[in-house]
């Protein structure tokens, strides 16, 4: 199809404003889809999506509308919401030429739908504004418009009301977004340029590569280079996504599809390289994408030593999927062998700990997530570290620096006391207010990035009794009082249990952390101290009690010292067991040290 007649465009939203419901209504519309096969958030075909409710993985579709006589083929990617999968959301804009900014016509602008469109403006997007569940009796379209107007400087007059959920004025936003968004630039008989904007591996025929063939053709057939890794490999399959796989045995510039050669090596493929024709002339790469910025690191364990084999080739195959996973191998002492892993946040973090124990049936056991720090050695040199167990002993560094995070938050009026106290038991710095209409308000806070994955977001949603939304990006690295949480079990460092916390909440956080450390651990057969330190300084200890068999039982009457004699030999018997045994600490109490305040 000539380009003309072709538009790439994404739909961004905040969660639950009704992405994934207006790309099935599009289907439906646009016939994709028979009646009988259509179900509720049918692009969202991961297992974990279904389940929770949310999109986690960008996913393209291709489908044909008439305009005037014209037949126009349309590229939908549907993209998540959730903050945790912004580079998800990026690297989707990067392969359209506009977006559907789609708008709760009840909630209204919220954290995520500013960051998402200010990801599209940057992107020089053309932007389509939709108001959706204008169906709600609740519903104030005219409010809401202004409210775009106010928060994000998009013209909004001239907003489609649509319902995704009944389809209304569906068909319209199909028609905007042939007249508004404007149509591929690149020329179908130059020199092949495509980009692999994700990829996904399948048992059967290898690795499934997505691709936006920016100029060129490219036919089945043809032998393509790599130009990112150098490898090369032959077209065998072409096609596109109508939703399911639909083989078209070409693709021409401005097109969205796929692309199958009997890729094994996971190492062959990467998500932003640039594909063009083999010994020909070589184009100028496309730009591709910017390194995922990591917010959060953990590391997992096989609970299984000899399950660590597994679980690199189940995270190999995981980061071809999702681009923003980083992981390298890491020892301790008490786990063994596993994985640090960098995740974009928290819930980025469990839902790979979920794909992994599910889609590679492991059993994991995950420690507690820290943030990246920096810390200037004694000599000036600069270095990063993961987890508090790299932190060197304090004569070797002068200071440790933390990341902090601007942090957006949207809520009802009311709130702001219930906002500011939560921020000010978090070290927060306050920055700004701005009011997006008569009932809501958008704060701004410098937040160090630690406080914020500790319990800073439960806190915000129930002291805002769900309506508070945020977004936040990270900033920069600033120094302050920080010191090391140690906790010993049985006298024994567990470094998978430490953490960085700033001087002033190093008490309240290990009395904390060890009392909820007490009620995980299971009673052994001897007596378990368990403490929380910063230096050599104990500053909180419990202790739990030993499970113990009534060895006097038999002794009944007579001389009292046989009964003494008895419990003295158990003394000694725990004495020694508890020198030599080891204490068994579960899954649950490592993540119980992150649990937050009682």
């Amino acid at each position: 199809m000539e380009p003309r007649f072709i538009r790439n465009f994404s739909i961004i939203a905040h969660i639950d404003h009704g992405k994934s419901t207006l790309a099935d209504r599009i289907l439906e519309v646009t016939g994709s889809v028979l009646k009988r096969d259509m179900k509720a958030q049918l692009l969202d075909d991961m297992e974990l999506e279904r389940e929770r409710g949310i999109t986690i993985k960008a996913r393209a579709v291709t489908v044909f509308h008439e305009k005037d006589g014209q037949r126009y083929q349309i590229n939908l990617i549907d993209t998540p919401g959730h903050v945790d999968f912004n580079y998800e959301v990026e690297k989707s804009l990067q392969a359209c030429e506009g977006a559907v900014l789609l708008v709760d016509a009840s909630q209204g602008v919220e954290a995520q739908t500013v960051a998402n469109s200010y990801l599209a403006i940057e992107a020089n997007l053309e932007i389509v504004t939709v108001l959706n569940k204008i169906d709600l009796p609740h519903a104030r379209p005219d409010e809401i418009a202004e409210e775009i107007e106010n928060s994000l400087g998009i013209d909004a007059s001239d907003a489609l009301a649509i319902s995704a959920k009944t389809g209304v004025g569906v068909p319209a936003v199909l028609d905007r977004i042939i007249e508004r968004i404007p149509a591929p630039s690149g020329d179908p008989k130059g020199l092949l340029r495509a980009l692999i904007f994700d990829a996904v591996y399948d048992e059967y025929r290898g690795i499934i590569v997505y691709l936006r063939i920016v100029d060129g053709t490219l036919e089945e057939g043809e032998t393509i280079e790599m130009l990112g890794t150098g490898k090369v490999f032959e077209a065998i399959e072409l096609g596109q996504f109508s939703p399911k796989m639909k083989r078209t045995k070409k693709l021409a510039a401005g097109e969205v599809g796929y692309f199958i050669s009997n890729i094994k090596m996971l190492g062959d493929v990467r998500v932003g390289d640039t594909i063009t024709h083999h010994k020909r002339e070589k184009p100028k790469m496309l730009p591709g994408y910017r390194p995922a910025q990591h917010m959060v690191y953990a590391d997992f364990y096989p609970t299984n030593n000899g399950d660590f084999e597994q679980l690199r080739e189940a995270l190999e195959t995981l980061v071809l999927s999702d681009s923003s996973l980083d992981f390298q191998p890491v020892t301790s002492d008490a786990l063994g062998f596993g994985f640090r892993c960098g995740f974009l946040g928290l819930l980025h973090m469990e839902i790979v700990q979920q794909r992994l124990e599910r889609e590679h049936d492991l059993d994991l056991i995950q420690t507690a997530p820290t943030v990246t720090y920096k810390i200037i050695m004694v000599g000036g040199e600069e270095r990063e570290i993961h987890s508090p167990g790299q932190l060197p002993n304090p004569d070797k560094f002068e200071e440790i620096l933390e990341p902090i995070a601007r942090v957006t938050i949207m809520v009802p009026v009311e709130y702001i006391g219930a906002v500011m106290q939560i921020a000010a038991e978090h070290r927060a710095q306050y920055i700004r207010q701005d009011h997006v209409s008569t009932t809501r308000v958008q704060l701004e806070y410098d937040i160090p990035m630690a406080e914020l994955i500790y319990d800073f977001y439960d806190k915000l949603k129930s002291g805002t009794r769900g309506f508070g939304t945020m977004n936040y990006e990270l900033r920069e690295f600033r120094a302050d009082d920080l010191v090391k949480l140690r906790v010993l079990v049985n006298g024994t460092d567990v470094d998978a249990l430490s953490s960085i916390v700033h001087s002033t909440q190093a008490d309240t956080r290990g009395r904390g952390a060890i009392k909820r450390l007490r009620k995980e651990i299971p009673r052994h057969m001897f007596e378990i101290p368990i403490q929380a330190a910063v230096g050599g300084k104990i500053i909180a200890r419990e202790t739990i009690r030993a499970l113990r068999k009534d060895v006097t039982a038999k002794c009944y009457g007579g001389d009292i010292t046989r009964k003494r004699k008895l419990l003295e030999k158990q003394k000694k018997g725990k004495r020694r067991m508890r020198a030599v045994g080891n204490v068994d600490i579960p899954q649950k109490a490592f993540l119980a040290v992150l649990g937050g305040d009682e």
